[in-house]
């Protein structure tokens, strides 16, 4: 999958995942990326793991925020609307990380994106 979540997003109709399971992966994969950044947090390169973890799950909130505005969107004014509350957090969650860095503070992004992928798969229950 490529590091750019637009990328990803735009090959869809090459790929064999439904847009949903996409959307699941991709926050999969920027779950996977912050989970390794917390892990490796006394490395002496976590500074730029975080750093690239980070901007890739602000790359793909940046993406959602985009898309539920659209106004061709068929998401119902509620899912968009939470939607568009739930990215609001997550940016505002990443830019304390970046201004204050401590690997607690990633916990709440990596719930949130592998809870909306878990849900995306249809594997809350």
């Amino acid at each position: 999958m490529p590091d750019n979540p637009l990328d990803a997003y735009r090959s869809v109709e090459k790929s064999t995942l439904s847009g949903r399971q996409l959307e699941a992966s991709v926050l999969s994969k920027a779950a996977l990326k912050l989970q390794q950044a917390q892990r490796n947090w006394q490395d002496p390169d976590h500074v730029a793991s975080l750093d690239e973890a980070l901007k890739y799950n602000q790359r793909v909130w940046t993406f959602f925020q985009s898309e539920v505005s659209l106004p061709d969107n068929p998401l119902p004014a509620e899912i968009k609307s939470n939607i568009l509350a739930l990215s609001v957090f997550v940016d505002r969650r990443t830019f304390e990380v970046m201004a204050y860095p401590t690997p607690e503070k990633l916990d709440i992004l990596i719930s949130i994106n592998r809870n909306l992928a878990a849900g995306l798969q249809g594997d809350v229950g």
